[in-house]
């Protein structure tokens, strides 16, 4: 396989996942930051680095807009529970295990 196609894999697999994410508002961030060590913000926060490597200028505001599919704020109020002390205490003990 040359890089070419691998590049394209990649970028398809990508937004296969940013997709996904877009459709399951029912998992909350913080479940998937314990379950996974990241989550959307992560994506939003990898795919801006990757666009200021390449001379793209964006920000954190329009990453997250990307990949959640509307503002992070709408989001927000639409479909982002309360963190329970359970989601909490598990996300203080995962935190080494965390994107960043």
């Amino acid at each position: 396989m040359n890089d070419k196609i691998r590049i394209e894999m990649e970028a398809a697999a990508f937004r296969s996942l940013v997709k996904h994410l877009q459709n399951r508002k029912d998992v909350q961030n913080i479940d998937l930051m314990n379950l996974a060590g990241f989550c959307r913000n992560c994506l939003a926060k990898w795919y801006m680095n990757a666009a200021k490597e390449r001379g793209v200028e964006m920000s954190y505001d329009q990453a997250r807009e990307y990949v959640y599919g509307m503002t992070y704020d709408e989001w927000k109020s639409r479909y982002q529970t309360e963190a329970t002390q359970e989601q909490l205490k598990k996300f203080e003990e995962t935190k080494s295990l965390h994107a960043f």
